[in-house]
């Protein structure tokens, strides 16, 4: 069937097959890339993680990078001398043993040494005649004492030279004319003529026990040592917000870190209630006259020729002392301390001590008011950045790092106040916790504060020596020795530490 206007045929020339053979294939050329303009794919970069470089490295800039930084090390330095301070605190409580090794004998031997005692003094008018007549009740039969007073301070030679009319037996003045003075120089003066086979310092302002030189004869005698280190602990822990945190500090210090250097090997010895045999004093000359931590120098070259260094405490035989009267003081102490550390680890004696790691304690104790400097410095910039600027979310929760330790050891400082009012017979108020508590940020910024003067005073050669002025203040705070005793006042002596009433009698 045929639908009507289609042709009934198919032309001939669409059924006849091609017999025109194809052309050769061609292989297509490669474009020229069009130029890239503003906003094209060409202009978006490969893909990073957001605020990155590479996916790697945060994209900050110079400035971010030190501000950062300053923040992580302060963070990081703070932790670590928050956990070092808070592992050696502890020491005695994790090794008791440690603290029952050092414990003085309760029943003395027989004498066997001739003892010297050197009191310097400067300017100490209020304190020295009853400190001469507190060392003049010592039990022990064979001692003598020496006063060293300046040649321009006529009131404290009168104080000495009245003493010495009292004790005629135990007592000689010998007059410094150096110029300038220092502790270290007079001490050298007086052993030129020091009689005695063992040497004994003592401060000005010191209370000492009656008893102490026997139990300390009996030390040498028991350990062969070469050197003694007896306790010290101040006493006025409720005159300021400062000396509470003072008192907790040798506390702290005596009754367990010092311990803990007996053990390693490496003792810093402190500036008074400290025996020497004379061989070895006569062996080192003497203290370092140019140093304004005379004790621990003399303390880090007799443990580098090998002398042996015991440690001596009973919390009731320690020698009594006052915090400085005044928060200046203070600071100008612990300036001095801490630029006499600096002397001592650039003087480079420690690096003669035989085992790596007294030589590691060494530099790190003697180092110690490097860290504090930086980090008093850093501390300020680290604060001002992450107030005033956004910090990254891992940073800021690095900055909390240090507080853990320190909370830790506040919550330490706490139990150790209310444990050395126990031993001392002085019960803390809540207020003096509370000051405790309050006081920890603004007694670490003096330290750094003190830290950076002494680092300062160090690199302009000032190596002068900034007197601590005494008052009396451990004898007007009317302390007694151990609890369940009567109060000791001005005059009297301390107790017999075997008597029935004393605690480590009655275990």
């Amino acid at each position: 069937m045929t639908l009507p206007g289609l042709p009934t045929a198919v032309p001939e020339a669409l059924t006849r097959p091609a017999t025109v053979d194809p052309g050769p294939l061609l292989t297509p050329q490669p474009l020229d890339p069009a130029p890239a303009g503003p906003g094209s794919p060409a202009d978006v970069p490969a893909a990073t993680a957001p605020g990155t470089v590479s996916g790697l490295l945060p994209d900050w800039s110079a400035g971010e990078w030190l501000g950062y930084g300053a923040i992580a090390l302060v963070a990081v330095a703070l932790t670590a001398i928050a956990l070092s301070t808070l592992w050696w605190m502890l020491h005695a409580w994790r090794d008791h043993a440690a603290l029952t090794a050092t414990r003085f004998s309760g029943v003395a031997r027989p004498a066997a040494h001739r003892f010297t005692l050197l009191v310097p003094a400067r300017h100490e008018e209020e304190v020295l005649g009853q400190t001469l007549d507190r060392l003049a009740q010592q039990t022990h039969p064979d001692l003598e004492i020496i006063a060293i007073v300046g040649h321009d301070d006529p009131g404290t030679e009168l104080v000495a030279r009245e003493a010495a009319a009292r004790h005629p037996d135990l007592i000689r003045v010998v007059v410094d004319d150096s110029v300038p003075k220092n502790k270290p120089k007079a001490l050298n003066l007086a052993l030129t003529v020091a009689t005695g086979d063992v040497v004994g310092v003592f401060d000005a302002e010191d209370e000492v026990h009656p008893r102490l030189l026997e139990l300390v004869d009996t030390r040498f005698e028991e350990t062969g040592a070469d050197v003694v280190q007896g306790g010290v602990q101040l006493m006025n822990f409720q005159s300021s917000w400062w000396s509470l945190r003072n008192v907790l500090e040798y506390y702290f210090w005596f009754r367990s870190r010092l311990h803990f250097h007996a053990r390693s090997r490496f003792i810093p010895l402190g500036g008074n209630t400290v025996f020497v045999r004379r061989e070895w004093l006569d062996w080192s000359q003497g203290w370092d006259a140019g140093c304004l931590a005379e004790d621990c120098e003399l303390g880090v070259r007799l443990s580098s020729a090998g002398a042996r260094v015991v440690v001596a405490y009973s919390p009731d035989v320690v020698t009594r002392e006052e915090t400085p009267g005044t928060f200046v003081s203070l600071f100008k102490q612990r300036t001095r301390w801490n630029q006499g550390f600096l002397q001592v680890l650039g003087k480079g004696e420690w690096r003669n001590l035989p085992t790596r790691r007294q030589r590691g304690y060494a530099r790190y104790l003697l180092s110690m008011p490097f860290l504090q400097a930086a980090t008093g410095l850093l501390v300020p910039v680290s604060i001002a950045l992450v107030l005033l600027v956004k910090v990254p979310t891992p940073l800021a929760l690095l900055t909390f790092l240090p507080l853990v330790p320190t909370v830790v050891t506040v919550a330490v400082e706490v139990a150790g106040l209310a444990e050395f009012g126990r031993l001392y017979g002085r019960r803390p108020r809540v207020r003096d916790y509370v000051r405790l508590v309050l006081g920890t940020f603004p007694f670490q910024v003096f330290l750094a504060a003190a830290a950076v003067r002494a680092v300062l005073r160090q690199l302009k050669g000032d190596s002068s020596w900034e007197k601590t002025e005494h008052t009396g203040a451990h004898r007007d705070a009317d302390v007694a020795p151990t609890r369940g005793e009567r109060t000791l006042v001005a005059a009297r002596p301390y107790p017999h530490p075997t008597s029935p009433t004393h605690p480590e009698a009655a275990r």
